[in-house]
């Protein structure tokens, strides 16, 4: 079973969602001689050596290099972030809670929105503009930076070009989304030195389709100063396949 949550023991907690449970009491009372339980994104990881080139779609350029660590993240209801690390015996895949980092803006108006959402949060980070209600916050805040109202918009709304006419900061919502996601990525790859690739899963960028290709995600994951030379090699991919999960999930229940 794959959750979205740290696995540290028997008790899991998932952390946007009020399930709370033992592995061993859920192992018995479903009757299963065994249940293995692990974080959703080291599924995820999991799954990414066993993935076809019909399974994943390049953005920008760079090539992969074979025997460095990959990492992946994935907005969706929260966002997750894990790595595979290869080894003599396989590759390994590192659970992380990478979602929660303090997110640092990039530009003035990133400074702008964070400084309101502030108000709000003990703690902003990634994931509270990362997300589904990321994109809710986003959109919020840049309204009323504008001194308008905001509209009920859904997460799927924000991002439907149909409705960015009808309200301009539903297209300012979603770019920011894509130009921040770009500024994290990067900041993991530098720190796991990931050259063998970063890949998005999460359904919100795969719905986006052509237009995260365009948007300013690449341009941001390489905006990194001295290191924009060290990121441009690296490539970044978008999860196609659905439920990736289940792949790697499978991956793991085969080995020894």
């Amino acid at each position: 079973m794959a959750v979205a949550a740290p696995v540290t023991g028997d008790q899991i907690t998932l952390t946007n969602h009020t399930w709370t449970f033992s592995i061993e009491a859920l192992r018995r009372h479903v009757g299963l001689k065994r249940l293995r339980v692990i974080n959703d994104f080291a599924a995820n990881a999991l799954a990414i050596p066993h993935l076809g080139e019909s399974d994943r779609i390049q953005i920008g350029v760079g090539s992969p290099i074979s025997d460095a660590p990959i990492a992946l993240i994935g907005p969706g209801t929260g966002l997750g972030v894990s790595a595979l690390v290869p080894t003599q015996s396989g590759a390994v895949p590192i659970p992380g809670e990478g979602g929660h980092v303090t997110m640092a803006p990039a530009d003035a108006q990133e400074s702008a929105v964070l400084d309101l959402m502030r108000k709000r949060y003990d703690h902003v980070s990634a994931e509270r503009v990362l997300s589904g209600p990321g994109l809710v916050n986003l959109y919020a805040t840049l309204c009323e930076l504008s001194a308008v109202p905001a509209g009920p918009f859904t997460p799927a709304q924000i991002t439907n070009p149909r409705i960015w006419d009808e309200d301009p900061r539903t297209r300012e919502a979603t770019a920011m989304f894509c130009a921040m996601l770009g500024t994290v990525a990067s900041n993991l790859a530098l720190t796991l030195g990931a050259r063998g690739g970063i890949y998005v899963a999460g359904g919100i960028v795969s719905r986006l389709g052509p237009y995260f290709a365009q948007s300013e995600f690449r341009a941001r994951f390489e905006a990194k100063g001295r290191f924009r030379g060290y990121l441009a090699a690296i490539p970044t991919y978008v999860i196609a396949r659905p439920l990736p999960a289940l792949l790697g999930a499978t991956a793991l229940l085969k080995q020894p």
